[in-house]
């Protein structure tokens, strides 16, 4: 008897630190204090990558991290591999606080986020989408427009309403975001409206004088719960949807296939050239602190650097 109580104790004990079991504990404990949509994602991370590698495996025999890391990073962008190893790091660090005890999760390499060259439109470029855009006059057409002249991401266009659209005094309302996030199950994803990702991106932006005539003109037609994009109470526009509509513009204006955050970059270093300080540029774009605004767009402009080192 005593041989088959010592024999369940090692298999309770074996089963408490295998990695899937802890991984599912930390995200237990962590939903209620995170959005739904981040709990998806850290469910995403687990499932894809994290279990495949160490589901089975006892959580304090694990030595293996770095090797692991380094073919993540032969296949997977660095900001992905920090994502996964930011998830890594807080399942371990959780098992630590539980248990007692010592994982050396700070010997766990993290790689450098690589700098990439900013792609923006040209003012070329620019004139020639917003003339196309105009003309085509759709909500879709004009819902670029406003990106442009916003700096608003693609989750939080496909989101607005017409009632977060202040005419009167002239501000656009910046409350959820939209994205398809994966559920658990293999086949299926979830559509989920949030809090954008940080308090700070929940913001109020002013409307500029070209959007406020573009707005104008179209604000009698739809009433308050009418999604922007598409014009109705009960129809969504999902992101991943808009980017597609956005690349086939790009095609009939002829222009190079970018990617929906151009309109973004775009924005803000065309507010830079024109002389916005970073604090006012940081809050539109809401983001959570002013050296994200200063490192990723206040050093960005060629244009800028030639203007002031002809000064000298």
């Amino acid at each position: 008897m005593k041989i088959l109580n010592k024999i369940r104790i090692i298999a309770r004990k074996k089963e408490k630190m295998n990695f899937e079991r802890v991984s599912k504990e930390w995200l237990n404990y962590k939903r209620i204090s995170i959005k739904e949509s981040t709990f998806y994602n850290y469910l995403f991370i687990i499932e894809k990558y994290l279990n495949p590698e160490f589901k089975e495996k006892n959580i304090e025999k694990i030595r293996n991290y770095n090797d692991y890391i380094q073919n993540l990073q032969k296949k997977l962008s660095s900001k992905t591999v920090r994502d996964i190893i930011n998830v890594l790091k807080a399942i371990l660090k959780y098992y630590e606080d539980e248990n007692d005890c010592i994982l050396q999760v700070k010997r766990i390499n993290v790689p450098k986020l690589e700098k990439k060259r900013l792609n923006i439109l040209s003012h070329k470029e620019k004139e020639k989408l917003e003339k196309y855009c105009l003309e085509k006059n759709t909500l879709k057409t004009l819902g670029i427009i406003m990106c442009l002249n916003t700096g608003m991401r693609v989750g939080e266009i496909c989101s607005l309403k017409w009632k977060n659209i202040d005419l009167d005094n002239r501000y656009i309302y910046v409350e959820n975001t939209v994205q398809r996030v994966y559920n658990g199950n293999k086949r299926n994803s979830n559509i989920i409206i949030d809090k954008p990702k940080s308090d700070c991106s929940v913001r109020s932006i002013p409307i500029n004088q070209k959007l406020y005539e573009v707005l104008k003109k179209l604000r009698k037609k739809y009433n308050d719960e009418d999604y922007f994009l598409s014009g109705k109470v009960n129809k969504i526009v999902e992101p991943r949807n808009y980017q597609y509509t956005l690349k086939s513009i790009l095609k009939k204006c002829k222009l190079k296939p970018y990617k929906f955050h151009i309109l973004r970059h775009t924005f803000a270093t065309n507010c830079v050239e024109v002389g916005m300080d970073a604090k006012s540029l940081s809050e539109i774009l809401g983001h959570s602190d002013v050296n994200i605004t200063l490192g990723i767009y206040v050093h960005s402009s060629d244009k800028i650097k030639k203007k002031y080192l002809e000064k000298i």
